[in-house]
């Protein structure tokens, strides 16, 4: 039995609408993930970037479950001795949701060159306008 290898120059590119808006951020975030990465494709190759671009509408209607909203930080460091930054996702969700999305889904994509090319074809956007309509995106509806 022979094995399909997809190659760079033979990926075709789309682009799919999520919408947030009273969903889970962890939910969406996984759904963005897939889609970036090409394993809704039957000729999904690992180690090639086969994905699709995604937007993201309504990421500040997206709801976090349970006690996230207080319990939950972002933490980052600046370098310094003491320096440790911490945000509570609260104040995250009501000033920047797009941040919160990108976050979400960058950890769930790889960790090298490819992740981060990957990222690149994700738009985030905290309400229902995008500025995407000439690339005729598709509503990503499949559960």
């Amino acid at each position: 039995m022979s094995t399909t290898l997809a190659k760079k120059e033979t990926v075709s590119r789309k682009w799919y609408v999520l919408d947030a808006a009273g969903k889970p951020l962890g939910r969406t975030a996984v759904k963005a993930a897939t889609l970036l990465r090409g394993k809704h494709k039957p000729d999904y190759t690992p180690n090639v970037d086969c994905g699709d671009f995604v937007v993201i509408i309504n990421a500040s209607k997206a709801v976090l479950t349970g006690k996230k909203l207080t319990d939950k930080y972002y933490r980052h460091h600046s370098g310094w001795i003491g320096g440790l930054k911490e945000v509570q996702y609260s104040k995250i969700m009501a000033e920047k949701p797009e941040f919160a999305f990108m976050q979400a889904v960058k950890g769930m994509l790889a960790k090298n060159s490819l992740g981060r090319e990957q990222l690149t074809r994700l738009r985030v956007y905290a309400g229902e306008d995008h500025k995407h309509e000439a690339q005729k995106p598709e509503v990503w509806d499949q559960e």
